[in-house]
């Protein structure tokens, strides 16, 4: 809480490209002036200040981690990819995401548009919660790059090389198998609906505290989805006949390595916290996004009541 003011602080975040995205924003400040919140706006907004209405003072404006740094709480507005960059910067100061959806599928956001005014009266009245995500975090051995940190995903890959890349895996120093394949994803409860699931791997409630590991196109009819505790420690070591081997987290962040790459995975100290409100829930979600469990044939799946 801002005790000098004694009001929340919102930070506002959103993705610039999309469609109505200034008339979202200054409808959202409107909103936020009418509840008492203070707010303060992503400095990647400053070239398009005429188009947010009311006039806002540029001293509002700041950089990202400033942002992050001296909000309360942020509001991503955007799709599933800016939640994603907006919550890398917010778990570093260990501040809480709501995400409004001006995507295509959203799965990771909290509201639609038409919501916002719901959104933030609940959030006025403290009827919302803080749900914490497990982030994972990766040491690529050798190499003088800082810590890697992944809200969805750590994906190791074979980058432009036309061919399989030879992946091993340990878990905890004990040696689990060696593969050839595309690639590996190694993904957190909150990304098992990402890249994850498109190849095959689990569906995890975000609540579970767990780490999976999905190959990518394995050459192999055996190796499938392992789920792990998140307490255990996966080391991977990537072999290739091409130059480098890249590793991308969250499908945002990419880095390539000339092979062979050992790169070592854990479950970071730091977590992610999402704003939830009564809007909706999990499973609303994964049925309504993700048509999971939907026979289209039965019209009332989704209101069983």
């Amino acid at each position: 809480m801002n005790k000098k003011k004694n009001r929340l602080t919102i930070g506002i975040i959103a993705n610039l490209t999309k469609a109505n995205v200034f008339k979202v924003v200054s409808d959202l400040i409107r909103t936020l002036k009418e509840h008492d919140f203070d707010y303060l706006i992503s400095d990647a907004f400053i070239p398009f200040i005429e188009n947010l209405i009311p006039k806002v003072n540029k001293s509002r404006f700041l950089d990202n981690n400033r942002l992050c740094k001296k909000s309360d709480m942020i509001i991503s507005i955007g799709g599933d990819g800016t939640m994603l960059a907006t919550s890398f910067f917010a778990q570093l100061y260990d501040k809480p995401v709501l995400g409004v959806n001006l995507g295509k599928l959203g799965f990771l956001v909290e509201a639609n548009v038409n919501q916002i005014d719901d959104m933030i009266s609940e959030i006025k009245h403290n009827k919302h919660t803080i749900e914490e995500r497990i982030i994972i975090t990766a040491n690529c051995c050798n190499h003088n790059v800082e810590r890697l940190f992944a809200i969805n995903d750590i994906v190791i890959d074979k980058g432009g090389w036309p061919k399989m890349i030879e992946l091993t895996v340990y878990v905890n120093d004990e040696y689990v198998t060696t593969f050839s394949a595309d690639g590996l994803i190694v993904a957190t409860p909150t990304g098992s609906t990402g890249y994850s699931i498109s190849v095959g791997g689990p569906i995890v409630n975000p609540r579970a505290d767990v780490i999976t590991l999905s190959p990518i196109s394995p050459h192999s009819l055996s190796v499938r989805p392992l789920v792990l505790s998140s307490k255990e420690k996966i080391l991977v070591i990537a072999r290739s006949h091409h130059k480098e081997v890249q590793v991308n987290c969250d499908g945002q962040r990419v880095f390539s390595f000339p092979p062979p790459l050992e790169i070592e995975i854990s479950k970071s100290n730091r977590s992610l916290k999402l704003v939830h409100t009564s809007i909706t829930n999990y499973f609303e979600t994964l049925r309504n996004k993700l048509l999971w469990g939907i026979d289209l044939r039965n019209k009332d799946q989704n209101n069983p009541e």
